[in-house]
């Protein structure tokens, strides 16, 4: 069964220490919420798994990041095909100054596919999926960029999606958001987790009681505590986790 992992995973900027002894697993098709307050390593430990911290400079890690039992981190692992298999949502919709057809199927088309009938095929189902096509149907060649926030991030939540990732990451992908489409977003995570396995960073307590099956609560780059959703909001063993979920910092 499909299982992202870290072992023992370190992570420095510099003499900065981020994330220390982080042992963590989800399960596939479980949706894993990632909450704790500004600057405890939420999203630094999301981009670990696809390696985007590998971009910023002075960063060293140490430990084990695992996808399905491989290790992601080892000498010679292609980086872009790793990406490949990862999606990722960021904070604010940023959909490519291109069509919104276009948006859709540019993962396929880097990917060296250009049958036609199978690019129309996945851009309609995928936008299916993510509950835009009846909205756009008749648009798809319109520039993404005139679309609303709500229907932008559903598109790059379609784009992710298009070449089937094995897990799909999302940092705070509401927080730019109206209530109505996050709740349309919020949704969607939850009948999206039926064929992915997704982690998803947010501030939002409500939401990640919502839509998350598992929480991990961080802190001061530490995994306090990672349970059930129901068990970290109800009856969390430590006390900084209780703290947190109550307001009482963060």
């Amino acid at each position: 069964m499909f299982k992202a992992q870290s072992i023992d995973l370190n992570l420095h900027y510099g003499e900065y220490h981020a994330l220390k002894d982080i042992q963590f697993a989800t399960e596939k098709n479980t949706v894993t919420a990632l909450i704790g307050p500004s600057g405890c390593g939420k999203s630094t430990f999301l981009r670990c798994f696809n390696r985007m911290n590998d971009l910023i400079d002075n960063v060293k890690i140490e430990g084990q990041v695992l996808l399905d039992g491989e290790e992601i981190y080892q000498k010679g692992t292609p980086v872009d095909e790793l990406r490949k298999r990862v999606g990722m949502v960021f904070q604010k919709p940023n959909p490519f100054p291109k069509s919104i057809f276009e948006n859709v199927a540019y993962g396929l088309r880097v990917n060296g596919i250009n049958d036609k009938s199978l690019i129309e095929h996945v851009v309609e189902t995928t936008l299916k999926q993510v509950v835009l096509w009846d909205e756009v149907k008749d648009n798809l060649k319109k520039s993404a960029m005139a679309l609303s926030g709500g229907q932008q991030q559903r598109l790059c939540i379609a784009r992710a999606l298009a070449v089937e990732p094995a897990l799909v990451l999302m940092d705070e992908p509401t927080s730019a958001l109206d209530p109505l489409s996050t709740a349309k977003v919020e949704e969607l995570i939850y009948q999206l987790k039926e064929q992915y396995t997704i982690l998803i960073v947010t501030h939002n307590m409500q939401q990640a009681g919502r839509v998350s099956d598992k929480t991990a609560f961080f802190y001061l780059g530490e995994l306090v505590e990672f349970d059930d959703t129901k068990t970290i909001f109800t009856n969390p063993k430590h006390t900084r986790t209780q703290n947190y979920i109550t307001g009482r910092f963060g």
